[in-house]
C-alpha cells in the first residue's frame, strides 16, 4: 500500500482558503507521522517516517519523540512503532459518527441471514477503509473487519465507490495506480479496469472474483443518501469454494438491494 501523501485534500484546501491563519501545520505533520505506519510497515526508523510523511528528518524525530512521550508510540532502538493508545482516535469516530452506527445492525442481519461475511467501507484517497463488518462465524478474509484498508481498484467496494467519481477524478485515480497482479485473476490493465468500472455504473453493483485474494468472491452495492450521493459501499463476501459467482448474485444481490433501499431513507 502506498505511503500517505503529504498534501492537502480538496476539502483541506477549501478550509485553508477560508481561514489560513487557523490552519495548524504542526498538527497536520503529526497526523502524517501516525499515518506513515501501516500493516506493511509497522516499525519504522526516523528516516523512513520522514520519507513517508514528506517531512525533514529533524521534524520527524521531534514528532516521534513527542508521540512516544504521550504514549502513542514506542521506541525500540532505532525503530518506532505505534501503541494501542492510537486506537482512541478510531474509537472516537466509531462511537460518535452516525454512519457506522446505522450500518452495523444491517450488516449483522445480512451476515446472519446469508451466513456469509458482510462489510461496509468508504473511499480514503486510493484505498477503501472498512467502517463496520459482521461475519456470522464465516471469516473469509482478514480484510473484512473495521479499520482495515484495501486497494480500491481491485475490490468490489472500491469499484462501486470509484464508479461514483466524476470522469476526471476517475482518470486521475487510474493514472496514479501501480496495479500489480495480486492473484492470477487480478485486472491490471487501466483501460480494462475503466471498462469494468463503467459496467459497475450501468449495473449498479460490482462483483469481484478472487482479484484481491485467492478464494475471495465479493459482491458490493453503493449506499446513497436521499439526494442520491454515494456515501459508502456495502458488500457480501464468500469463499469461492463454497459459492459460485452466479449463486452470489442470485442469493445475495436481492438482500443487498433491500438493505440499500432501507438505508437510503436514513442517510
Amino acid at each position: 500500500m502506498s505511503a500517505p501523501a503529504a498534501t492537502l485534500s480538496a476539502d483541506d484546501d477549501a478550509l485553508l482558503a477560508a481561514s489560513p491563519r487557523d490552519f495548524v501545520a504542526a498538527l497536520q505533520s503529526g497526523l502524517l507521522v501516525i499515518e506513515a505506519f501501516d500493516q506493511d510497515r509497522p516499525r519504522l526508523s526516523i528516516s523512513e517516517v520522514a520519507q513517508r510523511a514528506g517531512l525533514t528528518r529533524a521534524a520527524a524525530r521531534r514528532h516521534l519523540l513527542t508521540l512516544t512521550a504521550l504514549g502513542y508510540a514506542r521506541q525500540d532502538g532505532r525503530l518506532f512503532a505505534l501503541t494501542p493508545k492510537v486506537l482512541r482516535f478510531g474509537q472516537s469516530y466509531m462511537h460518535s459518527a452516525r454512519l457506522p452506527r446505522l450500518l452495523q445492525p444491517q450488516l449483522t442481519r445480512l451476515a446472519l441471514t446469508l451466513q456469509e461475511a458482510s462489510s461496509a467501507g468508504v473511499l480514503d484517497h486510493d484505498d477503501v477503509i472498512a467502517l463496520a463488518a459482521a461475519t456470522a462465524g464465516r471469516v473469509v478474509s482478514a480484510t473484512l473487519q473495521p479499520g482495515t484498508r484495501v486497494p480500491a481498484w481491485c475490490t468490489a467496494n472500491g469499484r462501486v465507490l470509484l464508479a461514483a467519481l466524476p470522469n476526471d477524478a476517475l482518470t486521475d485515480f487510474l493514472a496514479r495506480q501501480v496495479m500489480l497482479p495480486l492473484t492470477p485473476q487480478t485486472i491490471t490493465q487501466p483501460e480494462r479496469l475503466r471498462l469494468e468500472i463503467e459496467r459497475v455504473r450501468v449495473r449498479g453493483y460490482a462483483l469481484v472474483d478472487q482479484e484481491l485474494e485467492p478464494g475471495l468472491r465479493t459482491l458490493s452495492v453503493p449506499l446513497r443518501n436521499y439526494r442520491g450521493d454515494v456515501l459508502a459501499a456495502l458488500n457480501i463476501s464468500a469463499h469461492a469454494g463454497r459459492m459460485r459467482s452466479e449463486e452470489l448474485l442470485e442469493r445475495c444481490l436481492p438482500m443487498l438491494l433491500e438493505v440499500q433501499a432501507h438505508l437510503r431513507e436514513h442517510l
